[in-house]
């Protein structure tokens, strides 16, 4: 077991190491072999696919449930408005700055901590550390294509930059790609059936209907036309006009349940780019929650999606850093917020 200050100083030297590297999505073979490396040299057997590693606590034993411990390792690409060398890490006023520093960097090196405090403990739950990739791209080559092959597991703590509060539901997506038909014609003449005027009408529906549950953490379903296409000379009548709405579905519904409903109210068609980002929510008696809540954690329903989604277990989304300086220019975390991270993380882990 490693104290407090001991753990913070691997995790800041590892991170220093992360932001040093590039991990763009699908480009994360580096960073996984840093991440393997750390842990190898601290005594653990690791185990990886693709650029996924993951590994168990000693004691490992399946008659105990399993706590998962997740984040993610790549990062998108430098915003254009960087006044510092993205993946020079720089440690100024208490501040961590570099690309990937506040997202996810700090909480996963604080969760990669809180594994090697409990490694060789025997604790009520088994702990699964496990740094995944593609979560920036929500690619299929990330959590997914490891959860076959990690031990069953009970319930997740995903580590984003939450200001150390604790996201207990997660709004999922929904992007569908619609067509309206129509007839074309010559704008001249009484001829034709416009595909705009039809789709136009899908899209008032879109814009007005409301979904009659409303998820106590996340409020409605929210629906929003985002981009419209159609004709091609201005005195022909489009015959055919694209548009595409993004759908934010609470805990309350399903994917399939909103696509039934739309599918149902609309004129034009509509598919779905995926079904996979689904809306997640765990019980406010789950004992993660009720951790959270001894702690003096806010919870609140989170509006944007994470590896949550993917994990097909009860899950909270939590961690040091704030979100809105993920996929800033010059980003950066507070020294002090990892070592939060990690004392917070510990000690939701002792009270389970």
């Amino acid at each position: 077991m490693y104290n407090q200050k001991e753990l913070s100083a691997h995790s800041l030297e590892l991170l220093r190491q992360l932001i040093a590297t590039p991990s763009f999505s699908r480009e994360e073979d580096k960073t996984a072999s840093l991440i393997a490396s750390f842990l190898e040299q601290h005594g653990v057997a690791v185990q990886r696919k693709g650029n996924n590693v993951w590994a168990s606590n000693q004691h490992f034993d399946s008659a105990r449930p399993t706590l998962l411990l997740n984040s993610h390792h790549d990062t998108v690409k430098p915003n254009p408005g960087y006044t510092r060398d993205p993946f020079a890490p720089s440690l100024e006023d208490g501040k961590l700055y570099g690309l990937g520093s506040n997202d996810a960097g700090g909480a996963l090196v604080s969760l990669m901590a809180s594994f090697l405090h409990f490694y060789d403990q025997k604790t009520p739950y088994n702990v699964v550390i496990a740094a995944t990739a593609e979560e920036e791209i929500s690619g299929s080559g990330g959590i997914e294509s490891i959860w076959t092959s990690l031990p069953p597991i009970a319930c997740a703590i995903v580590g984003e930059p939450t200001l150390g509060d604790v996201a207990v539901s997660e709004k999922g997506l929904l992007v569908l790609d619609c067509i309206a038909k129509g007839k074309a014609g010559h704008a001249a003449r009484e001829e034709g059936d416009n595909a705009i005027y039809a789709a136009l009408k899908d899209i008032a529906w879109f814009s007005t209907y409301e979904f009659p549950i409303v998820s106590p953490t996340l409020g409605r379903v929210k629906m929003t036309s985002t981009v419209i296409q159609a004709g091609q000379a201005h005195n022909q009548v489009p015959s055919e006009c694209t548009f595409t709405v993004d759908i934010r579905v609470t805990d309350a519904y399903t994917l399939d349940g909103v696509l039934e409903t739309v599918r149902r109210n609309v004129s034009s068609s509509a598919v779905p780019r995926s079904i996979r980002l689904k809306p997640s929510g765990i019980a406010a008696d789950h004992p993660l929650v009720l951790a959270a809540n001894r702690l003096g954690k806010k919870t609140y329903g989170s509006p944007t999606t994470s590896d949550c989604a993917l994990i097909p277990a009860p899950s909270i989304k939590m961690g040091p850093g704030d979100s809105a300086r993920s996929h800033s220019a010059d980003e950066f975390i507070f020294v002090r917020e990892i070592e939060q991270g990690i004392r917070d993380y510990v000690q939701i882990i002792e009270l389970l």
